[in-house]
């Protein structure tokens, strides 16, 4: 494997290959060894390389070919390059690669994609990223009476919490900032420590009906024991370090031992422990780099004493960050490390594999803790079409090669950026106040229809798995097939950009072989922009800012995954059948053949 020291210009891939289509550019590479992600470049005519910017207000790199650039203006020649990733501290190490020839996305085309899916072509079990674990606000908002939207906030939450376990099948929920002044967890009288864990314990009591185990961040430093307790982090404890690390150490281990005998030893084990929360941050981490390091050392074996079989990991950063000096740290340490975790927004999250395996840990599960098409609260893409396609799209690429890839968060009751100022607010929930599913939380429930077993499929046009993919799956004992098509792309430039997407529009010839039965029934559902989409119901309604009563029950009414046609009976012809489907950008299809 080759180590970043050693990474010289023969590494580097040969040319990217690009084609272009109608508003978009198809670039591929070949990709290389020990690389973890990929800037794509750009250079306008004769101008200058630089790194296409889709917009994410995060991390550029995405993790693989191919790339659909769509921010590219129809008619411009442009040339393209590629500078593989290895770190993504470092992402400016490798040297850019060899360019492509010069190419021009174009107004006019087709725009044709044929989707061939082959149910005869098991590829094996349909690996569910979602479902290992959602973000969520401080659990400490479930014993909230305070009402936003008419809503009491803590039954709002739990309920959506409720409705992502039942729906959505997700297992776990990271506990945010647990150890918060906020839960009253940690004082000290006449200069002892005083533990108490009994609004630990009404949390616990409130989340246990959602049917959600908990993921416990420990975080953040209590004011009492801080090093520095003007480093307010809301009124969820500080950002320090604490003064005293075996204080520190002393609460952990009390903790955990607490819930030891709360819950036994089997069921904690389900549980895990991530130390602090994106440390990289001076928001939320007062510290030095080495400072963290220290906290990750004691944590950790704090935990370790006190439950051996309770996973603990980190360090939980933001944008991928600091992943390789944590690895470092941990191999010279021998600090138990049972998982990888990190954070990234607006883009697919990086392939870690090899970082990992560069550190002799291959295997070791990677959780994304934190994942999104925005860092930003208030971002009016939380809300879009385009960010549920995003988050089909992250699930698709993270599929089979992470243990969790988290959204955040479940629910729009979330307090620590600012308390949500109407129904729709770009607020980082899948599901509205009022528990209303946004656009990401029906791009996982159609996920989540998906049969058990991956089918093979092929792709070919104008934006193949660019813009246009597909999940295809099968059930080998009732026979079912359900695929879920797509239309979708990083860049959130789009949004303010009308005639960019009627180019992106696309029609796709599904084409379904190997199909066993007489006759299927197809049904067909579908989200886009005025199709099961709040915003749309909201807009036809009339809602200003907060739903009247009679509102309420409308959106209510409406709060379903719609059907694009009614259902239909189809009879295979030489065990094939062909579909129509036509994808706005943006937008996705879940589609049903069910033996009849």
């Amino acid at each position: 494997m080759t180590s970043p020291a050693a990474w010289s210009t023969n590494d580097v891939p040969g040319g990217p290959r690009v084609r272009a289509g109608r508003g978009q550019v198809s670039v591929d590479w070949d990709q290389v060894p020990g690389a973890v992600g990929y800037l794509v470049h750009r250079a306008d005519g004769d101008g200058p390389y630089r790194v296409v910017d889709h917009r994410g207000g995060d991390l550029l790199a995405v993790p693989g070919p191919p790339y659909g650039d769509t921010t590219v203006e129809p008619g411009r020649t442009v040339r393209y390059a590629i500078r593989p990733v290895l770190d993504a501290d470092r992402p400016d190490a490798c040297p850019l690669g060899p360019p492509s020839p010069p190419v021009a996305a174009l107004a006019d085309g087709d725009g044709v994609v044929e989707v061939t899916v082959d149910a005869a072509r098991p590829l094996g079990p349909v690996h569910r990223p979602w479902r290992d674990m959602i973000g969520s606000e401080h659990l400490s908002l479930l014993l909230s009476t305070d009402r936003v939207g008419g809503e009491e906030m803590g039954r709002g939450l739990a309920a959506a919490l409720a409705r992502v376990h039942r729906e959505l099948g997700v297992e776990r929920v990271r506990a945010h900032g647990i150890l918060g002044d906020d839960l009253g967890v940690y004082r000290e009288v006449d200069g002892q420590p005083v533990h108490d864990f009994t609004g630990i314990d009404a949390v616990l009591d409130a989340l246990a009906p959602t049917g959600l185990r908990p993921v416990l961040e420990l975080s953040f430093t209590p004011r009492a024991l801080a090093r520095d307790p003007s480093r307010v982090v809301t009124d969820a404890g500080v950002s320090s370090p604490p003064r005293d690390w075996n204080r520190w150490a002393a609460l952990v281990g009390d903790l955990i031992r607490h819930l030891r005998h709360r819950v036994g030893d089997a069921e904690l084990r389900r549980w895990a422990v991530e130390v602090w929360n994106e440390p990289d941050l001076d928001c939320f981490w007062s510290g030095s780099r080495d400072d963290y390091l220290r906290m990750y050392d004691v944590t950790a074996r704090a935990v370790r004493a006190a439950c051996p079989g309770l996973p603990v990991g980190g360090p939980a950063t933001a944008a991928t960050k600091w992943v390789e000096p944590f690895l470092d740290h941990v191999d010279a340490s021998d600090t138990p490390l049972d998982f990888l975790s990190t954070h990234v927004y607006g883009s697919p999250p990086l392939d870690l594999r090899p970082t990992l395996a560069r550190h002799g840990r291959a295997g070791t599960p990677l959780l994304w803790t934190e994942w999104g098409p925005s860092p930003t609260h208030f971002a009016p893409v939380n809300d879009s079409v385009l960010s549920a396609a995003f988050v089909v799209t992250g699930m698709r690429e993270a599929s089979g090669r992470v243990a969790a890839l988290a959204c955040w968060v479940a629910s729009d009751h979330f307090e620590e950026l600012g308390r949500p100022p109407a129904l729709l607010h770009g607020g980082f929930g899948l599901l509205s106040v009022g528990g209303l599913a946004k656009p990401r939380f029906w791009a996982l429930w159609m996920l989540e229809q998906l049969a058990p077993v991956q089918l093979a499929a092929r792709l070919e046009g104008d934006g193949a798995n660019t813009l246009v993919q597909a999940w295809p799956s099968a059930d080998p004992h009732t026979g079912r097939v359900a695929v879920v098509l797509w239309n979708g792309t990083l860049d959130q430039g789009v949004l303010d950009r009308t005639d960019q997407c009627d180019r992106l529009h696309r029609s796709v010839r599904l084409r379904v072989d190997g199909l066993t039965h007489r006759a299927y029934e197809l049904r067909h559902r579908r989200l886009d922009e005025e199709t099961s989409n709040l915003a749309a119901t909201a807009r036809r309604l009339g809602v200003d800012g907060w739903p009247t009563d009679e509102q309420w029950t409308a959106l209510r009414a409406a709060d379903r995954l719609a059907d694009a046609t009614p259902p239909v009976t189809l009879t295979p012809d030489r065990h094939r059948v062909e579909l129509p489907v036509n994808l706005p950008m943006p937008s996705i299809s879940l589609l049903e053949l069910t033996p009849r």
